[in-house]
């Protein structure tokens, strides 16, 4: 059956984001490469000569560089003189650098006197967002009765270093992602999230912009920190240029609003809100923030795709004064159709009303007017189908042609095969509103070409759909918008998924202000019904814009 209705500048860290520059924290497994490993340094100096002194030596000090080589600081620090300095000082670095690669060497040692040997080491390492890096250093290892201990220093670690200090990474700060205003956006659905074990975008606007916002070259650079200021002694590598901001077309206080209006919801859910005249993207929120599914989601549009059924219908000849009986059933070739809850229209009832009061059987016994590929063609109108340049990634619908007459009644109420994001729904709106389609665009100067749908809709079938939308809120499915100022249009969908009995359904609202350039979708996720349950959505999100 179907239903339808910080630190400062010298600080190695990043500087404190703002809420909506999200980041999230990644656990860097610490790949070790073993190099040659400490029999292997046995082997560069056990020669037929051999100094037995050396031989011992290097044995011990490769077993102290293969526990540092493998992270384990405190057994490196047992094999030193001063255990606890060696292992605070290494655990230090390494958690500091979070080396994705280590590789540790040692050359050939040399006896200074008797019971001590000094070995030339290089440390080798991949180092996130600094790229490779390496030094070279000396160590001594000194006989202590039977045992061979290494001479540890914080100069051991590293050449450039003093005691007190320690190796550390500075970023430079990413550029932001700016609203219409050119202040930094706050939504971190949309904007997206940066790994901060690499300082790479990895979602939303940050990913699709990395190199952009990141800049050209290292996003990092290795430097030398006072252990307890942070404040950095000297820079060991180099960082790339500063990233350029990416500018959106969001409107702060549009996106704010839409926020708020999902707010306290414990359904998924979206908002999404264009300009008709522009076509500019000036809300997307999503509840909960992460998946961006007002611009990538994939769903039957249920009942608000009624707006391209009755364009086709329109198109055809059927005014809205037409008589559209609206019975409790429609059955075709066995299925079934059904208005939410069963509900009747009066006998005489018109196309305006049955469109108003989203009356499935309607539509669903109209569909003899239309061809295989009437809502198809329709669509495009719409842009629907086409493949848009927003500035990131979005989802822009299909409405398949039929393949049968229930594949056609089905898509006659949004159903079947026919799918839509958010922000398809509200271009619709905005189409009517507009009286052309206009492609959504989010990130402007990133569009390299808007995509112009193939048809238009004739004149009088945009003024026919103008008033069934505004009928839809004065007498019918849309009463939650009524006693809102601005003249509010809207069209209600309660679309079925899955395959539950009784079938789960989202909820759907779509509309536009006559007195403004704005144009929106309302979407809950198995949320109810859309006159019931996404209006008082939608009404909070518009009492928000037009409140003094």
């Amino acid at each position: 059956m179907m239903h339808s209705d910080s630190h400062g500048d010298n600080s190695p860290y990043p500087r404190r984001r703002s809420p909506g520059r999200t980041v999230v924290s990644a656990v860097t497994v610490l790949a070790v490469t073993a190099g040659i490993g400490y029999w292997g340094y046995v082997s560069l100096v056990a020669g037929e000569d051999a100094d037995p002194q050396v031989v011992a030596a290097t044995e011990e000090f490769g077993k102290f560089l293969a526990a540092w080589e493998a992270g384990d600081a405190r057994r490196a620090g047992l094999l030193t003189d001063t255990p606890g300095n060696a292992e605070s000082l290494i655990k230090s670095l390494m958690t500091n650098l979070k080396p994705s690669r280590t590789e540790i060497s040692a050359g050939t040692g040399e006896r200074k006197a008797e019971g001590e040997v000094e070995i030339p080491f290089t440390v080798k390492m991949a180092v996130p967002g600094a790229g490779d890096y390496g030094w070279n250093s000396r160590a001594k290892v000194v006989r202590s009765g039977e045992k061979w201990k290494v001479v540890f220093h914080t100069e051991t670690t590293h050449p450039d270093l003093v005691p007190g200090q320690t190796l550390a990474l500075q970023s430079r700060d990413r550029a932001a992602v700016l609203d219409r205003n050119g202040d930094e956006l706050r939504s971190a659905s949309l904007v997206g999230m940066v790994d901060e074990g690499t300082g790479k975008g990895i979602s939303g606007l940050e990913a699709r912009y990395d190199k952009q916002l990141a800049g050209p070259g290292p996003a990092r650079a290795v430097v030398v920190v006072d252990r307890q200021s942070l404040r950095v002694v000297k820079k060991l590598t180099g960082r790339g240029r500063e990233g350029r901001p990416v500018r959106t077309t969001i409107d702060p206080v549009v996106q704010e609003a839409a926020a708020d209006a999902l707010t306290g919801l414990e359904k998924t859910a979206a908002i999404v809100a264009v300009d008709p005249s522009s076509g500019h993207v000036l809300a997307a929120a999503n509840r909960p923030s992460g998946m961006n599914r007002a611009l990538e989601g994939r769903y039957p549009p249920g009942s608000t795709f009624k707006v391209v059924t009755a364009a086709a219908l329109l198109k055809g000849g059927m005014k809205p004064s037409d008589r559209a009986d609206c019975p409790k059933f429609a059955e075709v070739n066995g299925q079934r159709f059904e208005n939410q809850d069963q509900f009747v229209l009066p006998a005489g009832s018109t196309f305006r009303e049955s469109f108003a009061r989203s009356c499935n059987t309607f539509f669903v016994n109209s569909r003899g007017r239309l061809s295989e590929s009437a809502l198809h063609d329709t669509a495009q109108a719409f842009g629907i189908g086409g493949t848009w340049d927003v500035g990131t990634a979005t989802y822009d619908g299909s409405v398949p042609v039929a393949t049968s007459e229930n594949d056609k009644a089905a898509a006659t109420i949004g159903q079947a095969r026919v799918q839509a994001s958010p922000l398809v729904m509200a271009s619709i709106a905005a189409t009517v509103k507009a009286g052309a389609f206009q492609q959504p665009v989010l990130v402007p100067d990133a569009v390299k070409k808007r995509y112009d749908a193939p048809a238009r809709l004739d004149a009088g079938v945009v003024e026919a759909l103008r008033g069934m939308m505004r009928a839809t809120v004065t007498e019918g499915a849309g009463r939650a918008l009524q006693g809102i100022p601005g003249e509010p249009h809207a069209k209600t969908g309660t679309a079925e998924f899955g395959t539950a009995t009784p079938p789960r359904t989202h909820a759907w609202m779509i509309g536009y202000q006559g007195d403004r350039n704005l144009a929106w979708a309302v979407l809950l996720e198995d949320g109810g019904s859309g006159g019931s349950d996404a209006g008082p959505v939608a009404a909070k999100f518009l009492e928000s814009l037009v409140r003094p």
